[in-house]
């Protein structure tokens, strides 16, 4: 007997963890257990690749994980399985059948049944059924068969589950995100979200949360995602994961983090201002900065606090916040979300992720349906078209808005550049607006332009609106370009270098010599870290400047100055090279 585990992720580097858990349950309850695989493919595989692979398995069931982003795909491979294992039992699990289990059983005859809810206890009972050759599941809680619902099932004691990562099985997961829980449930009530749906919260003990962080510290795991879904809703618990990680890091592992700002305590504030930079991240969810649209979605938050400690995190200068926001909630028109845009975005996240609103099964919001006059694509992912407030051509608009705020802002390619672009234009929103007008008129939805040369075409939006800037802006995409990368073709706009290749060359072997004179030498502008600098000569590049961009005003300079970039010392957040101006080196 053989069960085969089914996921299909969104991207390659991703991993199931809800499968794995079921797994390792299954076989850490029961004495016997059936053969169990897990198989994990993408969105991006063609079907007949994962219909070939499973048939090679020979699977006597086959259960499927299911999400908004695989359930079209998930059920074209139901429909093709039975034709090639006509034998073989399917089962759906996950949240985007738990709702709604009973139709879709209606629709997909060729499914066996559903597993609702937590599936730990409920997938033990089946491996064990299966195991001693059972076909009758009815009296298994927690199922929908065709037959009707089975009973319903009371939710697991967090400490009763295992922990899915270990020494044999670690390396299965080299370059993809490993997940992990310590918590499950959520205290608030946001119609939009499943989780509101459990108010049951349950933590791990801290013995058994430590000891699994430990795992991964000991690992030098890259990063670790927390599925929790307010990791810092109860302060004893994260303020001890907090801790842990403090006192524990190993200078590698990154933890990423969904909080809520605003119930922030002083005690978690002062464990993250001690972190180093790049232990943890944090993803805050704002949503909206619309006070009649927070009220109306459930979601109890003060926005005046969010500021201020979303402010005070970025001064500590060593946590990546990631900032949300969703189009398409009730009562934000469009000029209510433009409000939400610039207060979100004059709080300097550091990704600015623009959402849209997505209409699931069983929430609150899939019952105010007809109330807010709402429309959504009818198949996953259930994305909004339109609401009372908002057109579908004001989504259209804000969907290209998106895309420049992830080509220009959250690719960190422009860091210097973008805040003095901003002061061309009343509103950041409005600058946004124009550059997606821009990018239509050029073509570039359609024929997105390489990395690279969007450091051109951002140079022809510029001096659209400030032609008389043109030897600014070069300059300031010129930093902005290497402080990314020592790009071997040098753009077209920069300074041309040829005049100066003897001293630029100079500096550049003193730097990569470790020259202790000229380092200790530098003026006090070095804006970064100088302790132990020997890179190699390919890493640094010297550049020559008229400007001061790296200043707030980028103040013309008297004398032209050359720029040292380090890429051997990056910014562990953003991954820039440390950079320091410095005087040409004396003829000896």
């Amino acid at each position: 007997m053989k069960i085969l585990l089914t996921a299909i992720n969104s991207k390659y580097i991703h991993s199931n963890y809800a499968l794995r858990l079921l797994k390792a349950y299954a076989e850490q309850e029961l004495a016997e257990v059936p053969e169990i695989e897990i198989a994990e493919y993408t969105i991006n595989n063609l079907q007949s690749q994962i219909l070939a692979d499973i048939y090679q398995r020979q699977p006597d069931c086959i259960m499927f994980s299911c999400y908004i982003w695989n359930w079209n795909y998930v059920q074209e491979l139901c429909k093709e399985l039975p034709k090639i294992l006509p034998k073989t039992d399917l089962w759906l699990g996950g949240p985007e059948v738990s709702f709604d289990a009973d139709k879709v059983l209606n629709h997909h005859p060729e499914i066996t049944g559903v597993m609702i809810g937590e599936g730990e206890e409920t997938f033990k009972e089946l491996a064990k059924a299966y195991e001693k050759g059972c076909s009758d599941f009815s009296d298994i809680a927690g199922l929908c068969l065709p037959s009707g619902f089975t009973d319903s099932r009371p939710l697991l004691d967090m400490n009763n589950l295992p922990f899915v990562y270990k020494e044999e099985n670690i390396h299965d997961f080299d370059h993809k995100i490993i997940y992990y829980e310590s918590s499950r449930g959520c205290p608030f009530s946001c119609s939009y979200c499943l989780s509101s749906v459990d108010k049951n919260v349950r933590f791990g003990s801290n013995e058994k949360t430590a000891k699994e962080l430990q795992f991964f510290l000991d690992h030098k795991i890259p990063q670790v995602k927390f599925v929790d879904r307010t990791f810092n809703c109860n302060h004893g618990h994260s303020e001890f994961v907090l801790q842990y990680l403090l006192e524990h890091d190993n200078g590698i592992t990154n933890f990423h983090f969904e909080i809520a700002a605003d119930i922030l305590s002083e005690k978690e504030l002062a464990i993250m201002e001690q972190m180093r930079p790049g232990l943890i991240q944090l993803e805050i969810g704002v949503q909206s900065t619309n006070e009649k649209t927070l009220k109306e979605i459930h979601r109890i938050t003060n926005l005046d606090t969010i500021k201020s400690i979303t402010e005070r995190i970025h001064k500590f200068g060593n946590i990546h916040q990631h900032l949300d926001l969703i189009a398409g909630l009730p009562y934000e028109n469009l000029e209510s979300f433009k409000n939400s845009f610039n207060e979100v975005y004059a709080m300097k996240p550091d990704q600015f992720q623009l959402g849209f609103l997505k209409v699931l099964k069983g929430s609150y919001m899939a019952q105010k349906i007809a109330d807010y006059h709402l429309k959504y694509t009818d198949t996953a992912p259930y994305e909004v078209l339109s609401t009372e407030w908002l057109s579908y051509g004001d989504c259209l608009k804000l969907k290209k808005i998106e895309e420049m705020v992830d080509l220009f802002y959250n690719s960190g390619q422009f860091s210097y550049t973008l805040p003095v672009l901003e002061k061309l234009f009343e509103t950041p929103f409005e600058m946004y607006e124009e550059l997606s007008t821009f990018f239509e008129k050029k073509g570039f939805f359609i024929n997105n332009p390489a990395r690279v040369y969007r450091y051109n075409l951002l140079l022809d939006f510029a001096l659209e609106f400030a032609p008389d800037q043109a030897d600014l802006f070069k300059e300031l995409l010129t930093f902005d370009m290497y402080l990314r990368e020592n790009c071997k073709t040098r753009p077209a706009f920069a300074t041309d270098l040829k005049p100066y290749y003897g001293i630029t060359k100079d500096i550049a072997r003193q730097f990569s010599e470790n020259n202790r004179s000229f380092v200790e030498g530098l003026p006090k502008q070095s804006l970064q870290n100088k302790k132990d600098i020997a890179p190699a000569k390919e890493q640094c590049h010297v550049d020559l400047f008229s400007y001061s961009v790296w200043e707030a005003d980028c103040p013309k300079s008297k004398e032209p100055q050359f720029v040292v970039f380090d890429y051997s010392n990056r910014n562990p957040l953003n991954h820039n090279a440390s950079f320091f101006t410095c005087p040409a080196p004396s003829s000896s």
